[in-house]
């Protein structure tokens, strides 16, 4: 197999120095994208359309906001998952503080549940865990003993769950039957010299793309696990993508400025390939 390397094909969408900038969601309800600075404990949007962003502060660390399907936004936060009003109001859904463990990234499935990574801050093996939440605040952990929890997502058609914990260097891939994850099996590992395996979206095509933790890339994985596509990055810690605008075509890439001496410039900026190819409709949290 051929693999396209893809050069200067990024633009900034929004020029920023997030501490550790992740976890971009299109917002189809709203037209605008929203993204997060985890340690920054803010949440960002941005409306390609106008250019107008906002920012709205966190009492503590926030993995992953997502839309809610009655409007607001539900938030994986440092001591749970909570759910935030249209009128800002917030309230816990699920609240489970553990000393030294915080939320990371999170995905909606296909049902309208949240499935919600946790790690420790001193990324001790096996100190965070992938919830399932639903909108009644009903919670199962999926997968304990996990080091990293990181990109989640499903293939078009729902029957897939892919899964990184970054440490493995893995994207794992699952049978999905609606509620559980099934049969675990490597869908390709990223060699040592690449990086490591940060944040996923899944294309209309079932290709995985994955942004490289220490890679300065984005990578797309056909649904065989081949790696047919990679796009350098200026800087090393990209950490997360997704597919967005109106007609879900432009790929938005997410980047951190922590542990770096000399960051580049657009370090913590989200940058965007326009055109990189076409993304699904994700739902909204039924919460």
């Amino acid at each position: 197999m051929t693999v396209h390397t893809a050069h200067s094909a990024f633009e900034v969408a929004v020029r920023a120095e997030a501490t550790l900038g992740e976890g971009p969601t299109w917002d189809p309800a709203a037209g605008r994208l929203i993204w997060l600075d985890i340690l920054g404990s803010r949440i960002h949007t941005y409306d390609p359309s106008t250019g107008r962003r906002t920012v709205r502060a966190t009492d503590q660390h926030v993995g992953a906001a997502k839309p809610r399907a009655g409007g607001g936004l539900v938030l994986n936060l440092r001591d749970g998952v909570g759910l935030l009003d249209p009128d800002d109001t917030f309230h816990w859904l699920h609240r489970e503080p553990v000393p030294g463990r915080r939320a990371n990234d999170a995905a909606v499935a296909p049902d309208g549940s949240l499935w919600a990574g946790t790690m420790r801050y001193d990324e001790t093996a096996g100190g965070g865990a992938l919830s399932r939440i639903t909108g009644t605040g009903e919670t199962r952990t999926i997968l304990p003993s996990v080091t990293v929890s990181n990109g989640t997502g499903w293939s078009p058609d729902g029957r897939l769950l892919y899964y990184i914990d970054t440490p493995t260097r893995r994207i794992d891939v699952f049978d999905y039957d609606g509620e559980q994850a099934l049969n675990r099996r490597p869908l390709t590992t990223v060699e040592e010299s690449a990086g490591y395996p940060d944040g996923l979206t899944v294309d209309a095509d079932g290709c995985v793309w994955v942004a490289l933790w220490d890679g300065g890339a984005v990578r797309r994985y056909t649904p065989a696990g081949e790696l047919d596509r990679v796009i350098p990055l200026p800087t090393p810690r990209t950490t997360a993508c997704a597919f967005g605008g109106p007609d879900l075509t432009d790929l938005y890439v997410t980047t951190a400025r922590v542990g770096l001496d000399r960051p580049h410039p657009v370090a913590g900026s989200v940058l965007v390939i326009p055109g990189a190819g076409k993304g699904v409709p994700q739902p909204a949290f039924e919460g």
